[in-house]
């Protein structure tokens, strides 16, 4: 009997082993390589950052940081070893004994402590097998695990599984779960944070401690007990991170700074490049021309402008109402604007008291705050565009309780206030009037857009396409197609003085009718913003004052095909100028992004450069994978072949250069007399920034329904832009020169800050003489009115006034021109 027993029991063993032997035989040649691991890459998202290395943007499924085993500190190892595998360091990639006692475990206590997979297992498992749960698997995965630590060291499949474990909320390795869950690197944790992390492998979504902390404190505890029995922890520090609640929220990417346009543009731009999927799980780090000090002045000077101009037109009331109860507790009104995003800075609050000059209201991130009379006296009712109501009295002429509204915090106080409040106040009350105070505010229905660029190259410094991101993703700098009224206009005068104009040349500036076959209208009158007319008038003048009259005779004089095709020299599509005496005054259309590249040729000396953003793109490791290779304004290698002197050093010649577009004399004359645009002329509020090398224009289209102003020096140029979305007029006397212009000057009072003047250098074939203002011809020596005006040394005009050249459109025998203009 007995030998019956254990001749079956051989048997059975021996059938065991063999049928064991046999699975293995066949699963062992379906093993994928593990050499594929070494060189394994993980799915990393793509990340942007300024050419400061500022963070702007992060693009991919997955959140992942991958750290380095070195970097990781080694509590965190600890804790992870403790908890999952603490014979990891002990076993050949399967732990037999850790099998028998996590399942001990698990029937005594009902508890799950470490589990049977080793950390090797789970690494297979997570690279090379599928979630399904069959015994055939889990032998695959035990072989493939010995396989694993025959291939790579155990430091390898330690940095492997730290870097791709699943931890919650798309969180893929330990550096992303850390900024996940805490807002924190690594190296920043506490011990019980550590533990919470560390415990979440098992079950991902059991253990999240944001979704189910009660589970998530269990785990926590669980390890922070296996760190103190392996005597990693002391007494004491177990027993303060057991008392530590549990406290976490899911953290977004900590952006270092604002620049949503830019890193979606860049998206965009990676995407055709190297495709959808390469871009986003590669890794790339892009690195862009933008400043991060530029970029923030921007956005401050878009928002700034918008809001002052919404200030300006009243206030369109409450976003929405609710019924307060008289109780209310702080946390029941926040809950009200809990979770309503705050737009361009703007905070939503709900009125909670209405006193008789000043409201309290709730936010969600500030609780109760106080709004005074200073903070909302502007807000008389909005009626129309042209239009306010009365003046408020009182709070109550404006909000009531329950009225959910937009707050901020205003930090730039009024100084002529503060001034006024010392001066009938002492002490502590007069220092509380100087501590900032919060004041309503209304998010903007219209919209900007703010662009600068270098002029030597084209490296977009900054560049901001509406208020907010998150209210409008319409990126307005390259998407928006827009007429740029009176800023066109330089263009029409560039092509003039190519044409045989002088900046002397005199055009009859008074009223003019045309026909208008098969239009709506009869007959078309354009007028001059204000209705005024000068009569004959040089063209320095014309263009400082933005004269329409002048710029329509011109254009008829130096022909509309001539300059249609002469503006393409600027970057213009063609196909979008009409070929009609209504592009003198801007009526083709063009986005922000091209009128400052065609305002970069006047700005560089007449080269055309092409707008970048992307200045290199790197491997996670740092390996360079691509850089850009603009074209560049080289006026010494233009002055080398025109000379045949020595040439340029070649470190110093750029490997593509700009073209040049239009003559230097030409460029020259052109900065000159947008200089006096601001000097004299529509952009005289730029004196403010007390510099005397900026030059450029306003621009007005009809009915006000869009403003710009561009600008320039030598190195940078910069475009702004003012309108609604859905074509409307922005109200009356809202100009270039009121709209946008402000944009400008608090944009360039900090790209300028650090800059000396840069001015262009007069080309030796421009002469400058006295002339006389009315006449435009040479000034006799005892004119006591003369100016003076500089010329091409073939244009230079004669002494002799000619009375019959007022009425044309030219003047002096070197100008060609029509022989009458109407």
């Amino acid at each position: 009997m007995l030998r019956w027993t254990f001749n079956l029991l051989l048997a059975a063993f021996l059938a065991t082993t063999l049928a064991a032997a046999a699975v293995v035989w066949y699963l062992i040649p379906g093993l994928p390589a593990v050499d594929a691991l070494r060189d394994m890459r993980l799915q990393v998202p793509m990340r942007v950052y300024t050419s400061d290395g500022v963070l702007i943007g992060e693009f991919g499924e997955k959140r992942r940081i991958p750290v380095r085993l070195t970097e990781v500190p080694d509590l965190v190892v600890k804790a992870f070893l403790d908890a999952e595998d603490d014979r990891f360091y002990e076993h050949p990639g399967v732990d037999w004994q850790g099998i028998i006692r996590a399942t001990a475990s698990e029937l005594r206590r009902g508890d799950r402590g470490q589990g049977g997979s080793t950390i090797t297992q789970q690494v297979a498992r997570a690279y090379f097998l599928s979630p399904e749960k069959t015994y055939i698997r889990k032998v695959r995965e035990m072989l493939l695990a010995l396989k694993i630590e025959k291939e790579l060291s155990k430091d390898e499949i330690l940095a492997l599984y730290l870097n791709t474990i699943f931890l919650g909320q798309r969180a893929y390795g330990i550096g992303a779960a850390a900024q996940v869950y805490y807002g924190k690197r690594l190296s920043e944790l506490s011990l019980a944070e550590v533990a919470t992390i560390a415990g979440i492998p098992p079950a991902p979504s059991a253990y999240n401690p944001v979704t189910s902390p009660k589970e998530a404190l269990r785990r926590r505890s669980y390890v922070l007990r296996r760190l103190f029995e392996k005597q990693h922890i002391s007494r004491e520090q177990y027993d303060v991170a057991m008392a530590e609640p549990i406290e976490t929220r899911v953290h977004g990417l900590r952006l270092e700074a604002e620049a949503p346009d830019v890193a979606e543009m860049v998206r965009q731009q990676m995407v055709e490049k190297y495709g959808e999927e390469a871009a986003m799980t590669s890794g790339y780090r892009v690195y862009t021309t933008v400043d991060s000090t530029l970029q923030a002045a921007a956005t401050r000077a878009l928002r700034g402008a918008l809001m002052d101009y919404d200030r300006r037109h009243g206030y369109r009331g409450a976003e929405r109402h609710v019924d307060l109860p008289a109780d209310s507790t702080v946390s029941q009104c926040q809950q009200v604007v809990q979770g309503v995003p705050a737009l361009g800075g703007l905070q939503a609050a709900v009125v909670t008291r209405v006193d008789e000059q000043k409201v309290s209201a709730c936010t969600a991130m500030h609780g109760t705050i106080e709004i005074g009379w200073r903070g909302m006296s502007w807000a008389a009712p909005y009626i129309d565009k042209d239009h306010r109501g009365r003046a408020p009295r009182k709070a109550a002429d404006i909000l009531k309780v329950g009225d959910v509204i937009r707050v901020q915090l205003d930090v730039t106080a009024n100084e002529e206030d503060a001034k006024d409040a010392k001066a009938a106040k002492s002490g502590a009350e007069a220092r509380r009037d100087d501590e900032p105070g919060w004041r309503l505010v209304q998010v903007p229905v219209v919209q900007g857009a703010l662009v600068s660029i270098s002029a030597s190259d084209g490296a977009i410094q900054a560049m901001v396409g509406g208020f907010d991101f998150q209210q409008s993703k319409f990126n307005r700098v390259t998407q928006a197609l827009r007429q740029p009224g009176s800023n066109f206009k330089p263009f029409l005068y560039s092509a003039a003085l190519d044409a045989g104009f002088t900046p002397a040349s005199l055009i009859n500036d008074a009223p003019v009718v045309f026909d208008s076959p098969g239009g709506a209208n009869p007959t078309w009158r354009p007028e001059n913003y204000g209705g005024e007319y000068n009569g004959p008038t040089r063209l320095r003048e014309a263009l400082s004052a933005s004269r329409n009259l002048v710029s329509i005779r011109l254009l008829s004089a130096v022909g509309i095909d001539y300059v249609a095709d002469y503006a393409r020299r600027f970057g213009f599509p063609n196909e979008r100028l009409p070929r009609d005496l209504a592009l003198a005054l801007g009526s083709g259309v063009a986005t922000p992004l091209e009128v400052v590249r065609g305002y970069s040729v006047f700005a560089n000396g007449g080269y055309l450069v092409d707008p970048y953003l992307i200045r290199r793109v790197e491997t996670s490791d740092g390996v360079l994978v691509m850089e850009a290779d603009p074209v560049r304004v080289c006026a010494e290698c233009e002055t080398v072949a025109s000379t045949s002197s020595a040439a340029v050093d070649p470190m110093l010649r750029p490997a593509r250069i700009a073209p040049r577009v239009i003559g230097a004399e030409n460029a020259w004359m052109m900065n000159s007399m947008m200089q006096d645009v601001i000097r004299v002329g529509t952009g005289r509020r730029a004196l403010a920034l007390k510099r005397k090398d900026l030059a450029g224009k306003t621009g007005t289209t009809n009915e006000q329904r869009d403003a710009w102003f561009s600008g320039f020096n030598a190195k940078v140029a910069t475009t702004v832009w003012v309108g609604f979305d859905q074509v409307q007029p922005l109200g009356k006397d809202e100009t270039g020169a009121r709209a946008a212009l402000p944009m400008w000057i608090d944009y360039m009072a900090v790209a300028l800050e650090d800059m000396e003047e840069a001015t262009m250098p007069q080309p030796q074939d421009l002469v400058t003489v006295r002339i006389d203002p009315d006449t435009g011809n040479l000034a006799r020596s005892s004119d006591a009115d003369a100016v003076y005006e500089t010329f091409r040394t073939d244009d230079i005009p004669m002494q002799e006034s000619d009375d019959a050249a007022l009425g044309l459109g030219v003047d002096g025998p070197a100008v060609q021109g029509p022989e009458q203009l109407f």
